[in-house]
Formats: C-alpha cells, structure tokens, sequence
C-alpha cells in the first residue's frame, strides 16, 4: 500500500462498528480532519522513537504512569512524535472507565483522545484503518487513472487545453512558462506570478534530470513546479498553485500534465499526431509514426521490469517509477513495468527496483519508430534474467548479432532449429534456451524451470541428439544461442 495515503481522524472516530467515545475537550480545531496513516497498539512507557508519526496509538494502559506529572511526561512525548490521536482502550479490571489523568494531560496537549469500549478489540479498530486506507488507495489510483484519461483527450486541442485541463483537475491555477519565466498559456494564474515563484523557477533551470520545487506564499497558497517533458529540459516549466497543500496524488496528475505539455509542445499545431501519439503512449499501443514524430531525434531504451518470483501480485506505482527511471513513459500493468528512458538505468537504480523485488532488463538502442521491435529482445532479456537472477542490458554494437544482416540471421536460425520446430516441442526450445543462459548449469537451469535436473539432462540430450550437435562444444552452443536469439527476433 502506498505510505502516502491517509484517511481523516473522522473516519475511524464515526465508524459505527467501533463504538469510539471521543473526548471533545481534548479536541484542537481541525483535529478530527488530521491524517491517519496507521493504526498501532503499544504499551511501551515511551513508544516515541519507535513511530513514525500520524499513527493511531492504542494502549490498553498497561504500563501507565501513576502520577500526573508522569502521565503529562508521557502525552507530551506522544503529541512531539506526531501521533494523530490516542486510542484508550478500557479494560476491567485493570482500568474500569478513562483515567482522569490522561483525560486531563490530553486537553493540556491538545491530542485527540478516543474511549474504546470493552466490546471493541483493537484488532477491530486496526482492520477498520487498514480497509479505510485501502478504499483511500483505490480511489486516488482512479483519480490518476481519469486525470490522465481527461488529460489525454485534452491534449487533442493542444497545449491550453492541456492547461486548462490541469487547472480544473487539481482545483487551482496553472502556467506553463518559457525561458524568460513570462506564462505562455495559463488558467488563473496572478498576473504577474509572485516573486518567490521566480525563486524555483531558478532552481529548476540550475538543475538537470526530472526534479520539482516547491514553495509556500501568503495566503496561504502552495506551488508545485517543474520542468516539462520527454526531455526534462528548463525551456518550459510547469507552475502550480492552490490553497491546499499537494499529496502524492496531485503530484502524479502533474507529473502526466507535464508529460503531455512537453509532447504538445515538441508537437506545435499538429494536434492529431499528438492525440494518437499520446493515447499510445497511455494505452501501449503501437504508433510508432506518430510517436516518431514527436519524440526528439536519438535512439531510445526499453526498460521492462518483472518481479522476481513471477507472481506480480503487486505493481509499483507511477510517480515513483518515473521518478527512479527519470522518463515519464512508463507504463505499469499486468505485473510487469514498461518504460522508454534515454539510457539504461544505473546501478543504483537496478539495486533499488531490485530492493523492491523487481527483475530488470534494458533493450538495445533504437529510434523512437522502431520502439515496438524491442518487445522480442526483452522476452529474450528476461529468460535470461530470470535464469541468473540478475539485471540484463543489451550492449548495442557487440557481437555477431550486430553485424549479421537480420535476414540472413533469420534464415540461418531457421535451418538450424528446424529439427526442433519440426517435432512440436517448444519445451524442448525453451528448455535449451535456458540452459545456454545459465552457461549449462543443471541445477541453476532446472530451478528456473521449475523442474528436476534429471529432467534437464534428459530434455538437453533429445535436443542434441534432434540437432546433430555436441553440445559440449563452445562453439556449437555459441552458434546455437545466437539461433535461439535470432529466431525470437
């Protein structure tokens, strides 16, 4: 679940299924609004350096001060690490009703204090939390979803569209600045923009990669900016301003509006090819005209990512994905991530997507319309990922597959696997392809596939023995490797 979202103090306190007594004295204006990120259950006589802040603390009282002064010693600990509110939970006979001591240490300190009957267990209260925060999960998810859907349709009347769109879906204004930071399309925007904006706006064009700025003016209103892209540059730069604070929700929607604003304006007037370029981008259709197009002159990488134990129960989110691989066009279904990034991730960014349990793999270089050919590269790339558990990139400009023409590779991986294709067998083709990746390992290409090593040998042998190749020769299992590759493309 993401660690950003929340749910308003109201949601716990009101649920019906839990009964919760709120003591209104311990009430601040505002208080039932606050953020609740979690609920956890501790009767440590000091749980402050083990939270994180915005919790829901519950305690049964077990290890209570007897003392006011304590009492005090302790609300105060708890209101200075940042807990939303205090759940007290009654528990005959240690605590028959509410200890007046934390009633009153709770005014003092102005930290929301709940009664939690005896009828309620805590388990109760923190399922409640955790499906709360699910629900929360879900429907900011769908907000991104529509925002990017709207943006998109959008983004067919061009750059103000997108602008205007912007400013509607994030209830605020919106400029889009260009290198002299004067707007060159706006929705609402103070004319002119305040000086502080001025002082981000440096920054950014100090900066290089995808980065934001932030800042709050009078009033109060809070600013988000950030360069426009594909290609992050300080040309443009995105401004935007509410009077509310921005969630990690609000910086996704935009973050898609300065992916859009950044085609639109490579695009000019040309609306219909950015329409199509960019609903392919959203949808992962192929387009590779129109994407051609709009994407600058250069040669990109396709970066796929898997989970390691192939379940891909769970997907990483948009903005963090964009933000580690420093491309907007990503696009995150079915257990896998796809993005089109100018170079292949660094090794630091590997080790946090593999941290998180993610196998990665980069394609060779291409134009952007040729793109849609490094899908059978990266099904390759991440065989062979799988098999040695490791991070794959394709270096361009290496090996015989550089040089050999594709047709004449085509032709000569034909002939060679015919005698496999002939019978049928892709296990035998897949079993083979395996055991090349993993440098003929037994063990290594029998945990890949998920079978005894007994059954690898006997696979391997029928191959061989189909193929009229020893393939304990280096240079047959060379040429063959090169087939497989060869006939995947």
């Amino acid at each position: 679940m993401n660690n950003d979202v929340s749910v308003p103090l109201r949601t716990v306190a009101d649920h019906p299924e839990l009964h919760l007594e709120v003591v209104p004295e311990t009430l601040r204006p505002g208080a039932l609004d606050q953020p609740v990120r979690w609920a956890h259950v501790s009767e440590l006589r000091d749980p402050a350096p083990y939270l994180l802040g915005d919790e829901l603390l519950l305690t049964a009282g077990v290890n209570l001060p007897g003392s006011r002064a304590a009492v005090d010693e302790y609300v105060r600990g708890l209101a200075a690490a940042g807990i939303t509110a205090l759940g007290f939970g009654v528990t005959p006979p240690m605590h028959h009703e509410l200890p007046v001591r934390l009633r009153h240490a709770c005014a003092r300190h102005q930290l929301p204090l709940l009664v939690v009957p005896t009828r309620t267990p805590f388990l109760a209260i923190s399922r409640a939390v955790s499906v709360a925060l699910a629900e929360a999960s879900q429907r900011e998810q769908r907000r991104v979803a529509e925002a990017r859907e709207a943006l998109t349709r959008a983004a067919a009347g061009g750059v103000r569209e997108v602008v205007r769109g912007l400013a509607r879906r994030l209830s605020g204004w919106v400029a889009l600045v260009g290198r002299d930071d004067e707007p060159t399309a706006e929705d609402g925007a103070p004319r002119p923009l305040p000086a502080e904006v001025g002082g981000i706006l440096a920054r950014l064009r100090a900066g290089t990669g995808i980065r934001s700025a932030t800042t709050e003016l009078p009033g109060p209103t809070f600013v988000v900016a950030q360069p426009v892209y594909p290609q992050a540059t300080a040309a443009h730069l995105l401004v935007v301003g509410r009077g509310e604070r921005f969630g990690s929700t609000d910086r996704a929607i935009v973050a898609v509006g300065a992916a859009l604003l950044g085609l639109a304006a490579h695009a000019g007037t040309d609306t219909a090819r950015l329409g199509a370029a960019t609903t392919a981008l959203l949808t992962g259709s192929a387009q590779a005209d129109a994407l051609s197009a709009l994407l600058p002159s250069a040669e990109y990488r396709v970066v796929a990512g898997v989970r390691r134990d192939g379940t891909g129960e769970e997907e990483p989110g948009y903005e963090w994905l964009h933000s580690l691989l420093r491309t907007p066009l990503v696009r995150v279904t079915g257990g896998r991530f796809t993005a089109i990034a100018t170079a292949a991730p660094d090794p630091d960014t590997t080790a946090a997507l593999a941290a998180q349990g993610w196998l990665v793999v980069t394609a060779s270089p291409l134009p952007a319309g040729r793109l849609a050919e490094a899908e059978s590269e990266l099904r390759t790339l991440l065989e062979r990922a799988r098999a040695l558990g490791r991070p794959v990139t394709a270096e361009p400009g290496q090996g015989l597959s550089s040089v050999v023409p594709p047709e004449a590779a085509a032709r000569h991986a034909r002939r060679l696997l015919a005698p496999l294709r002939e019978r049928g067998d892709d296990v035998l083709v897949t079993t083979l392809r395996t055991w090349l990746a993993c440098h003929g390992g037994w063990d290594r290409t029998a945990a890949a596939l998920g079978v005894h090593r007994n059954s690898v040998r006997h696979r391997i042998g029928q191959a061989e023995r189909a193929l009229k190749l020893d393939l304990s020769d280096p240079d047959a299992r060379m040429e063959l490797w090169f087939a497989l590759r060869w006939a995947e493309t």
